[in-house]
């Protein structure tokens, strides 16, 4: 295990549960681990119910654990939380902005309320607007911004202290795509500044762009960590994929892709989908696509690809991040 000045956020053993003995207990953290290196995005990946969401709240001193160590910028985050706090900086699921205000009122009030002063307020506000690109603006009210400049307002409030961590959960929740790579932006842009970011979420594509490494929890622990490519290896080269037209194919389909697979095909029912491993993909595209054809079993598409973080969760999780029965687990924010 590296020495703690290694790691800009660092946890051994993790333990969190709810409940009690009488009514039963759910444990939201079950032994978790991480380990953070300064200065770059690391992912954290899982199902609703995981315990990421937890796990982000016991890291930034909004929530006890009941076991293991924590340590936020080289503090204890339980032996000392408020000095911890001064290191940190936290983004939620949603934009915590006043809209009857204007973006640089929003980030003047924010300045104000960590007793930077009026004047150091105002100049820090200037510097965090042109650092997000919302310089042009600044004096227009924060209610008629984008979805996208609302985050980005966001992200800058909480830069108000120039912390040396920053925790995002799930920051482009709802936003659509144009809004999302706004958001991705600006996170490159702070790590460029030194920023390390501990980003939490369920999709798995922003993962793949922004993270240089990953870990992914389930039911409470990390069951993987590696960088996106690392993760990917494990699930193996190209495979091919089928999509039927009749979701009553699956069965056939699958038969036929596990006779030239290199592993067990996955079968997607919702997308009538079948995919598998294949070593030879030249070989093995044309003799499934001329078995379908002898079996007449009519296909939507069929091809070839790279493996993804979805393969990923599928492979280590046998379910994808979106799963309903992780849902209501207690806490809520068990995520």
């Amino acid at each position: 295990m590296p020495t703690p000045h290694e790691h800009a956020v660092r946890a051994e053993g993790l333990r969190k549960r709810y409940g009690d003995r009488r009514n039963g207990t759910t444990h939201a953290l079950d032994g978790f681990d991480l380990a953070v290196a300064p200065g770059t995005v690391h992912g954290l990946l899982g199902p609703n119910g995981a315990g990421k969401t937890t796990a982000v709240r016991v890291l930034a001193t909004l929530l006890r654990h009941d076991g293991g160590r924590a340590e936020v910028a080289g503090l204890d985050v339980a032996r000392d939380p408020r000095a911890a706090r001064a290191r940190i900086g936290l983004a939620g699921q949603y934009a915590a902005v006043d809209e009857g205000l204007t973006g640089r009122q929003n980030l003047e009030l924010f300045g104000r309320l960590f007793h930077l002063g009026a004047r150091r307020a105002r100049a820090r506000a200037a510097e965090l607007l042109d650092r997000f690109d919302l310089t042009a603006a600044a004096d227009k009210g924060a209610g008629k911004y984008s979805g996208g400049m609302r985050r980005r307002l966001d992200l800058a409030a909480s830069m108000i202290l120039a912390p040396r961590v920053l925790f995002l959960d799930e920051p482009t929740t709802g936003l659509d795509p144009r809004g999302r790579g706004e958001v991705w932006g600006a996170v490159r842009t702070l790590v460029e500044g030194g920023t390390t970011v501990l980003l939490t979420t369920q999709y798995l594509d922003e993962a793949d762009r922004l993270a240089s490494r990953i870990t992914v929890m389930d039911r409470g622990r990390a069951i993987a960590d590696d960088t996106p490519d690392g993760l990917k290896n494990r699930v193996g080269g190209d495979r091919i994929e089928v999509v039927t037209a009749e979701a009553a194919d699956l069965a056939a389909v699958r038969a036929i892709v596990a006779r030239r697979s290199a592993g067990p095909p996955v079968v997607d029912t919702g997308e009538r989908r079948v995919h598998a491993p294949v070593t030879d993909r030249v070989t093995a595209l044309t003799e499934v696509a001329r078995s379908l054809q002898d079996e007449r079993i009519a296909v939507e598409d069929i091809g070839l690809r790279r493996p993804s973080l979805d393969d990923v969760f599928l492979t280590l999780t046998g379910h994808g991040t979106d799963t309903d029965d992780n849902r209501n687990r207690t806490d809520g924010a068990a995520a």
